[in-house]
């Protein structure tokens, strides 16, 4: 089974970038589409962006103009660059693939934190 394996979080102060990476063990193409959600604490895990394996992209409200995901198929590679980061950013990034069947693959996460 492909695994997912999230990288690239670390301490920010606001208004700083990150890009965070996450790598499949295997093709990306064995995914109809990869997310990434995020989880602050003692909150729910919230869907932050998507993309499919057509390359359609979707954003929640909250990080639409800010943040941009995107594939590389040959490295079997989804990015999340994080733009502009808020306090509010703040979070747990997950990256998920799901496959046509409905089966979900989650990565481990990858803390984030903006912060002065």
């Amino acid at each position: 089974q492909v695994q997912l394996v999230e990288s690239g979080g670390g301490l920010v102060q606001p208004g700083e970038s990150l890009l965070l990476t996450c790598a499949a063990s295997g093709s990306i193409f064995s995914f109809a589409a990869v997310a990434w959600y995020r989880q602050a604490p003692g909150k729910q895990r919230d869907l932050i962006a998507t993309i499919t394996d057509r390359g359609t992209t979707l954003y929640a409200d909250s990080v639409k103009g800010r943040f941009t995901i995107s594939r590389d198929n040959g490295k079997n590679t989804v990015y999340l660059y994080t733009n502009s980061l808020k306090p509010e950013d703040t979070a747990v990034y997950y990256c998920n693939g799901r496959r046509t069947s409905g089966i979900e693959v989650w990565g481990q996460g990858t803390q984030v934190t903006v912060s002065s």
